[in-house]
């Protein structure tokens, strides 16, 4: 196990599609997974019941399921001399219950020796993701192909890999926290505002220059604040379990829930500020005239509107000299909120820090002139034919600067 790579994670996975009986529970009532042999690599030769954690992931942010339960591992001929016949069942659940024939799943046994089992819809971001995360073949069939993490087939955890993994629920370790217990005295142990924080984290990175390679100082910020912003955290959040949540001689479980709830709010919400004020702060440095939060039609406020909202109202100013950047760090099916926010301009920009969205969405997106902004180094993480279809940072800012040299 390495620090910064899967094996930290996983020790390995096993993935294959759904087939109808173990999907359809009109088909079948075996809740038997098919084709297991080749998981005796991963899970052993004598019969085990494992702690198993369950999810199914649509593709839009509403259509998910989880479930706690267990697989229990065995020999259906243990006592034949010769024979083997391994089998792997698993109990109903809410996860089970949504499987489709078709649908990719991934078990991945943890490194405490838990299993995670996640179904992914077919044709869907997640499944797109899953496959990128654990380097197997969208066209993969109904027979395990396992991946075991070992020094020579292990992969190291970079940026588009934690944001799939943190979407899964996986909780990152930061490898190198210690070196910065110095925010803790800054900020006296408590949250700073999202503006503050994001000009604090690009301080601690004075060699990072958003001229010379926008795309790359983005990924860097954006790092850099999660480690600086999950460092203060801990510390915030540990203190505040040491004091415990109680009423009077009981334990107070309606107040601890909502804190747990706001302290998953809060990092959703402060990654989404992170990303505008690091965009923010890239924009001002290449000199692009732009406005934030600018009212169009209806009130609506695209994050990003250039040259600014003067022009933009402005009947005599060309469409053509106008973009808008719309921003969300996950795309799921919020991005038809960008179609609203400027009438005045044909062609969208949003700009996203999601990894492997699916060649469905992105489709989809196009035909609504919709058009995906991503650092460069996540395209990638997208098939050759999606990626002709992707803008990177600094493509998207020459092209802004060049309409805004028009006037």
């Amino acid at each position: 196990m390495k620090r910064g790579f899967l094996s930290e994670y996983f020790e390995g996975v096993a993935v294959k599609r759904l087939s109808a009986v173990e999907a359809d529970p009109v088909s079948s009532n075996q809740h038997e997974f098919n084709g297991v042999g080749s998981m005796r690599k991963m899970l052993g030769s004598g019969r085990q019941t494992f702690t198993a954690r369950f999810a199914y992931l649509g593709e839009d942010e509403d259509d998910t399921s989880s479930a706690e339960g267990f697989l229990t591992w065995y020999d259906a001929r243990e006592a034949h001399p010769t024979r083997s016949e391994y089998r792997l069942y698993f109990p109903s659940t809410a996860v089970s219950e949504r499987a489709a024939e078709g649908d990719l799943m991934v078990i991945g046994k943890r490194q405490d020796g838990t299993l995670q089992v996640i179904i992914a819809m077919a044709g869907s971001t997640a499944e797109n993701q899953l496959s990128w995360l654990f380097g197997v073949p969208v066209q993969i069939e109904t027979r395990f192909e396992i991946r075991a993490f070992k020094d020579d087939t292990d992969v190291e955890v970079n940026f588009a890999a934690r944001f799939i993994l943190e979407e899964l629920g996986v909780e990152i370790e930061e490898a190198d926290t210690d070196r910065l217990n110095g925010l803790i005295e800054k900020f006296h142990g408590v949250f700073p505002s999202t503006a503050i924080f994001s000009a604090y984290a690009r301080d601690t990175l004075p060699e990072v220059d958003p001229r010379e390679d926008p795309d790359a100082a983005l990924l860097a910020w954006m790092e850099q604040e999660e480690k600086l912003f999950r460092r203060l955290e801990n510390q915030i959040v540990s203190e505040r379990l040491k004091q415990g949540f109680r009423v009077e001689d009981s334990a107070d479980v309606d107040a601890f829930i909502s804190y747990s709830l706001s302290v998953q709010n809060r990092r959703k919400s402060r990654a989404g500020y992170a990303l505008e004020h690091h965009l923010d702060e890239i924009f001002r440095e290449n000199n692009v005239q732009y406005a934030r939060q600018a009212v169009t039609e209806n009130n609506a406020k695209p994050d990003f509107l250039f040259p600014g909202e003067a022009e933009y109202h402005d009947e005599n100013y060309s469409p053509d000299k106008l973009s808008m950047l719309g921003v969300k760090t996950t795309c799921k099916d919020r991005w038809r909120q960008v179609l609203s926010e400027a009438k005045r301009i044909k062609q969208k920009h949003l700009f996203t820090l999601e990894p492997a969205i699916s060649a469905n969405q992105t489709s989809e997106m196009d035909a609504h002139h919709v058009r995906l902004v991503l650092p460069a180094g996540l395209h990638s993480t997208y098939s050759a034919e999606q990626q002709g279809k992707l803008s990177d940072l600094q493509y998207f800012i020459g092209v802004v600067k060049e309409r805004q040299s028009l006037v």
